[in-house]
């Protein structure tokens, strides 16, 4: 187990977080500089991803919090055999203990596409609207704690649905600078509290309280966040008030550090549940063309120790 105090997110640690700091912005400078937009990945063969490849991906989610790819010959590959493959590359990379949630496939992956199936009712993620920045699992108990996830793309919109991006260590870096009481506050047990999912007067979820922020087993950040208005109860000190403010004014701006991209077929990210979010879109009217993803959510962490 990580030793807390080693850790550059202990703000009682200034010394490694000034090394921490320097290291993760080198990284993005890096990246702005001498790496090709977005794609830090592509597999030759799906079924068959080399040591290499899964070396790699291992590298940028270390590096990032999260690692592009695209499969370079998806287009073999139908929707249910890309189920298998991406299955199989996450087994590869550790990633075997799925959340199963309540509108989670057979197979335990989480088919995103447009619906009215009476178990997702009225849920976002499975409606064109837009879906506001968040992080996967943060109404999950501490036990069930989302700590990778996996978005696929076998057909995307046909016109909108971009992804956008933003590595979590990024977001604490910034409110950090602004001021350590922020990350503080975001650190407190009871920052973030979500009330409890109840559906036609049954308790699907009961109310969750936890930090936005804390430290897994192998000394790296955690995020525990969304920016909805609605169901949501943030702790009312000034801090913390004052910390989710920022991160408001971050999401909403055109910072650098947030990733856009269209998800085309065959596209997707492995990542540490870093932020994310999604634009509204206009699907097909062909009912084999429309918007699919299928996303997958680990409580295992990435080994990269």
């Amino acid at each position: 187990m990580f030793s807390t105090k080693l850790s550059p997110f202990n703000l009682e640690n200034s010394t490694e977080y000034s090394r921490w700091r320097a290291s993760k912005l080198n990284r993005y400078k890096e990246i702005d500089e001498n790496t090709p937009p977005y794609f830090y990945l592509v597999f030759q063969q799906g079924k068959y991803p080399t040591p290499t490849e899964l070396n790699k991906v291992l590298e940028y989610c270390k590096k990032d919090s999260l690692c592009l790819y695209r499969i370079k010959d998806h287009a073999e590959y139908s929707a249910s055999k890309s189920k298998k493959i991406i299955l199989h590359l996450a087994k590869e990379l550790g990633l075997t203990r799925l959340d199963s949630n309540i509108c989670a496939d057979e197979d335990n992956l989480t088919s995103i596409t447009q619906t009215s199936h009476a178990g997702q009712h009225d849920y976002i993620p499975y409606s064109n609207k837009r879906l506001s920045w968040h992080t996967d699992g943060y109404y999950n108990t501490p036990d069930k704690k989302i700590n990778s996830m996996l978005l696929h793309c076998a057909q995307p919109a046909q016109e909108g649905g971009e992804s956008l991006f933003m590595d979590h260590e990024i977001a604490y870096l910034l409110l950090r600078d602004e001021n350590p009481e922020y990350v503080k506050a975001l650190m407190q047990v009871d920052a973030l509290t979500i009330p409890a999912n109840i559906l036609d007067g049954k308790v699907i979820r009961d109310a969750q309280s936890g930090p936005v922020f804390s430290i897994n087993s192998q000394g790296q950040l955690h995020m525990r966040y969304s920016a909805r208005k609605r169901n949501i109860e943030w702790k009312q000190n000034t801090p913390t008030l004052e910390a989710v403010a920022f991160l408001e004014e971050l999401m909403q701006s055109s910072s650098k550090y947030i990733i856009n991209h269209s998800l085309k077929a065959g596209e997707g990210i492995i990542c540490r549940n870093v932020l994310h979010c999604r634009t509204a879109f206009v699907d097909s009217d062909n009912s084999e063309e429309k918007r699919l993803l299928f996303r997958g959510r680990y409580y295992d962490e990435l080994p990269l120790a």
